[in-house]
């Protein structure tokens, strides 16, 4: 049997293994399967703790819910970084990841700030199929135009601002922006309100995950978007399903700074022999 943590950050939720400590055997298809609410553990993510490499106290792989293997989760990053903090009795922890390395700080009262970095905003960071201005990315879905906004936090979103985001079909536009041929990766899709110069409300659907409670990182593009269209200060909070979080783009280095809490669920074992394919 593999032990293994339930944790969650605003019930965008994980089953984090830390190979740190066995060896943990992971590929799409058993990831997909411990995924699965029914037949698995259930969760948006499966994380994958690894051993930390020049200088970084850990690593961390990501498999989305249909086993795809991604480059960044904000949400998850929280979580990691808590179980790091937590074990080394330390306010400052460093995780590498294949969207980039990112540094984590002890917010308080059960929360964690990542400094996410600087945003990649050019058309082939996003990336796009064509060239574009990344501020107005122009596509249709089912003869309807779309005006988006495109941000590259390590993994790719297009964020497009609505006048209301709560009656936004998510579950049927979201996989049809996701697999658009504008986006040859894929997209995360962020259905964003703006309610005040330092308030947003957003509603995503996740690439790989569909819809989540919360996007950690949505939360951040959403936040760059607003700033790129003069619609928010570069300090906002995004109301996600699962809650708030704290998004600043700092202007001295423009670094995005993500701040949120961090909980752990559960613990348990599952015998990963089981889900292999």
């Amino acid at each position: 049997m593999t032990a293994f943590l339930k944790m969650h950050g605003l019930g965008n939720d994980f089953v984090v293994f830390d190979a740190r400590r066995e060896r943990i055997v992971l590929d799409a298809a058993s990831a997909k399967a411990l995924a699965d609410r029914r037949f698995g553990v259930g969760c948006d993510q499966v994380i994958v703790i690894g051993e930390g490499k020049n200088g970084f106290d850990a690593a961390m792989r990501i498999y989305n819910a249909d086993g795809g293997e991604v480059e960044s989760c904000g949400n998850a990053t929280r979580c990691v970084a808590r179980l790091l903090m937590e074990e080394n009795d330390r306010d400052r922890v460093t995780i590498d990841t294949p969207g980039g390395q990112l540094v984590c700080l002890d917010a308080g009262a059960g929360t964690v700030t990542v400094d996410i970095g600087a945003p990649h905003l050019d058309w082939k960071d996003i990336p796009l199929a064509e060239a574009m201005d990344t501020n107005h990315i122009a596509f249709e879905i089912d003869g309807r135009s779309f005006d988006g906004v495109g941000v590259n936090v390590g993994n790719p979103h297009c964020v497009l601002f609505v006048d209301d985001a709560e009656r936004v079909p998510v579950a049927t536009l979201g996989p049809k922006i996701e697999h658009h041929e504008l986006f040859p990766a894929r997209i995360n899709a962020e259905f964003v309100s703006v309610k005040g110069r330092s308030h947003l409300r957003m509603r995503v659907w996740e690439r790989g995950a569909g819809i989540t409670s919360a996007c950690g990182t949505g939360a951040c593009a959403s936040a760059v978007a607003a700033v790129r269209r003069g619609l928010t200060d570069r300090k906002v909070d995004v109301l996600l399903d699962g809650g708030a979080l704290a998004i600043e783009w700092r202007e001295s280095d423009g670094h995005v700074l993500m701040t949120g809490p961090a909980t752990l669920a559960f613990k348990g074992d599952v015998d990963l022999g089981a889900y292999a394919a």
